[in-house]
């Protein structure tokens, strides 16, 4: 069971780490936030994804990941509320390391692909942290098998500049929880097969020239 959205989380990050102070143009790597390019970013799908954990019926916690996202990040460091972020995230590209549990994921057990191919998150809002300014707290809308709930996310800038290929990039990490039977997937349960399902975002999103 992997849910998504926080995998477009991961650029929310952006519209956060960058409130206050002037964007400085860069020609070299930066980890201060105030120096990242401001601008409209598309997600480095290859460079970009969300690993899933649950806790297998007690006996293991079982990973998995969503591939080939798609993301697109505006960054305003003037006005950060002028900054949004929006993802897709297809629900057949979840790769389990089982092709047995990745058909099962598809069914109306889980995420019912075949009425919900895709899972969608947009940000509402974000808050920088007061004590560290690469952090930040983004709250957005997580949509899942046609339920929308909020999810919160804290995200981590890790550093923008120029990339391979010549172009500009900026990183982020992002960590969110989200309760799967919210959203209508309850299989397993009663049996012990855990409700919470943790997300670790990474993302790399390249500037449109």
């Amino acid at each position: 069971m992997r849910p998504i959205a926080r995998y477009a989380a991961a650029g929310v990050a952006a519209l956060a780490l960058l409130a206050g102070g002037a964007v400085v143009a860069q020609s070299a790597l930066t980890k201060v936030p105030s120096e990242v390019r401001a601008g409209a970013y598309a997600l480095d799908a290859a460079h970009g994804k969300i690993t899933w954990s649950v806790d297998h019926l007690g006996f293991s916690t079982y990973y998995g990941q969503f591939v080939n996202v798609q993301a697109q990040l505006t960054l305003d460091p003037a006005n950060p509320a002028n900054s949004s972020l929006t993802a897709t995230i297809p629900l057949t590209e979840v790769d389990s390391n089982s092709d047995g549990l990745d058909r099962h994921l598809q069914t109306a057990d889980f995420f019912d692909t075949a009425n919900h191919p895709t899972a969608t998150f947009v940000s509402r809002s974000i808050t920088l942290d007061a004590d560290d300014a690469n952090e930040a707290t983004v709250v957005g809308d997580l949509t899942l098998r046609g339920v929308t709930r909020p999810v919160t996310m804290e995200v981590e800038f890790n550093q923008a500049g120029p990339s391979m290929g010549n172009t500009y990039k900026a990183g982020f990490d992002g960590e969110a929880t989200i309760k799967r039977s919210e959203f209508g997937i309850t299989y397993g349960i009663p049996m012990g097969l855990g409700d919470d399902v943790k997300l670790h975002i990474e993302g790399e999103f390249t500037l449109r020239q």
